[in-house]
């Protein structure tokens, strides 16, 4: 693989996603979780890192947040 088709994945923990987002650990596991009334089907899916770690692939986060500020703009 060369540099210019190099794909750099950050993985952010749970620590992170609530730092970059503002929302609480209880709120982004509700928006994961299909049963939730809060569920957010565009909400990032965890990556399944080891069998009790998981993580958000950190540009998915940003998109999401990027998609939240087109939506405020669009009103």
């Amino acid at each position: 693989m060369n540099a210019s088709t190099e794909y750099q994945y950050r993985i952010f923990n749970i620590k992170a996603v609530i730092e970059v987002t503002a929302l609480s650990r209880s709120t982004i596991y509700e928006l994961i979780k299909p049963t939730s009334p809060y569920y957010d089907a565009s909400f990032p899916k965890p990556v399944r890192l080891t069998e009790i770690r998981i993580g958000w692939v950190s540009q998915e986060i940003y998109d999401w947040l990027e998609s939240k500020i087109a939506q405020r703009e669009d009103k």
